[in-house]
């Protein structure tokens, strides 16, 4: 593997994964998509005390994730790629496939159990 790539998938993982292994982290990025809000906003939308949103998004804004705007004693914050969210909606599309053949799996193979059993009771 070449030099580069390994430099950039550790930055990739330090920078950004680290950043995004909390759901309520993923969930207040979301909560930005459209506009930028106040920390009370955030809060207030996912039914989390203050203080603990000001952490997460503390971590967000380390990461370069999104980024403070003052108004008067107010912080809003908003996000600062909108990519961020197209890549996670990619991921979410990726789970959601997977989940998709594992229910059809699971069906065909009970379905295959239940015509089993179900010619074993027709030769009863």
């Amino acid at each position: 593997m070449e030099e580069k790539l390994i430099h950039e998938i550790n930055l990739l993982h330090e920078q950004v994964c680290d950043a995004l292994d909390n759901p309520v982290r993923v969930m207040i990025l979301y909560s930005l998509r459209s506009h930028p809000r106040f920390v009370t906003d955030i809060a207030d939308e996912l039914r989390l005390p203050q203080s603990s949103v000001s952490r997460h998004l503390k971590v967000l804004r380390d990461r370069g994730l999104v980024l403070p705007r003052r108004v008067g004693s107010a912080v809003y914050y908003e996000l600062t790629d909108l990519r961020v969210l197209q890549a996670l909606d990619l991921l979410r599309d990726i789970m959601s496939d997977r989940l998709h053949r594992q229910v059809e799996i699971a069906d065909a193979e009970f379905g295959a159990q239940r015509g089993t059993a179900d010619a074993s009771e027709a030769a009863s």
